[in-house]
């Protein structure tokens, strides 16, 4: 399989909706309008009354419907009268909406994600929320607006009927084995699979940067997300490849032949939700929000493999979550996200693991 570069354009698209952005701004500027006020509730039970009047909360997460319908469905029985209105919208998608939504004064959406590199262009456009007033436990709370309602560990993967037990690789150095070279790899392209590099000073981001070119020499077979990854190892069209271990267990319970391999350490990345800032329905988003991170909420989340989990290696909680129980299994150390610097940081390095990699096509 040849290497695959992806197609040019994706920072010219990007900027052209930016520019859309301000032309949209102009025409709202010139309508009038603007978002509703934010609520006054101060605590659950007042807030659940002025969502209730509000009578509907839209949500934009990049996850299958269902894997979040067991939450909607327990938010919708704690809360009724209110309907969530859900939409799988991949994350860098989120960030481009709303940025031209709020330079309008037209926000769609009551709830949002962010995670990765899409942290740091969000923080400004989240609402000020006093989360402790909803009962959000402190240690979820990110840069006071955000919170924190589930991780999504990056893996190594692979296919259990085509790579024999022997071969599976145990360590970042196996990877890079011959054996995987001319396509045999799948690996996404922007590179967030090496996030653990500029976290773990036992790696250092130099030399995850040169550990990125060497993989770039075995020819791997790059996608544009780390769906598409995981849909090839799956298929087993490439055997081994980058993947999130909420995609291997979700397609494990259903029978596909896939399995983390025991690589690491990794990154548990956190996934945010927040309110934007000029949502139409404000208590709701407050609400949905405030639900997703309490214990309820979290045990909705746990069975489809989204939930919080430690910042840093930390097995004890193996039995009962799924998430955690594979990656001690698999002997898989990981770290999370704890402050804006770090998104700082990786938003230095990838565009440099990109380059590494050769996938950053202009």
């Amino acid at each position: 399989m040849d290497r695959v570069r992806l197609p040019a354009g994706r920072r010219r698209r990007a900027a052209a909706l930016t520019a859309l952005g301000t032309v949209v701004a102009l025409v709202a500027t010139a309508c009038g309008g603007g978002p509703p006020p934010d609520p006054k509730a101060k605590d659950l039970d007042a807030l659940y009354q002025e969502a209730r009047a509000e009578g509907s909360v839209i949500w934009f997460a990049p996850k299958p419907e269902s894997q979040m319908r067991p939450a909607i469905d327990a938010f919708q029985k704690k809360y009724p009268g209110i309907k969530v209105k859900y939409t799988n919208k991949k994350a860098p998608d989120l960030v481009t909406q709303l940025n031209v939504e709020q330079a309008a004064n037209r926000v769609s959406f009551d709830v949002s994600n962010a995670g990765g590199l899409t942290v740091l262009p969000s923080l400004d456009m989240a609402a000020k929320v006093d989360w402790s007033d909803f009962k959000v436990p402190s240690d979820q709370v990110f840069d006071s607006n955000f919170v924190y309602v589930w991780a999504v560990p990056k893996v190594w993967a692979y296919n259990t009927k085509v790579v024999p037990r022997k071969d599976v690789p145990t360590s970042w150095d196996d990877v890079l084995d011959s054996r995987w070279k001319s396509g045999r790899l799948t690996i996404e392209s922007r590179g967030s699979f090496m996030t653990v590099w500029a976290q773990d000073s036992a790696l250092g981001t130099g030399a995850g940067l040169d550990y990125a070119a060497r993989l770039a020499t075995l020819n791997p077979h790059y996608t544009e997300n780390t769906t598409q990854a995981h849909a090839n190892i799956v298929s087993g069209q490439t055997p081994v490849g980058t993947d999130l271990i909420n995609l291997v267990l979700d397609d494990q319970s259903k029978g596909a032949p896939i399995a983390v391999a025991p690589v690491g350490p990794t990154n548990a990345n956190k996934s945010y939700l927040f309110v934007p800032k000029g949502s139409p329905h404000p208590a709701a988003g407050r609400l949905l929000t405030a639900f997703l991170a309490s214990a309820e909420g979290q045990a909705a989340l746990v069975d489809t493999y989204n939930s919080v989990i430690p910042s840093n290696t930390d097995c004890t909680d193996a039995a009962t979550n799924k998430v955690i129980g594979a990656l001690c299994q698999a002997g898989v150390k990981w770290y999370s996200e704890t402050d804006v610097k770090q998104y700082e940081k990786f938003s230095a390095f990838f565009p440099k693991v990109e380059d590494a990699l050769g996938t950053d096509v202009d």
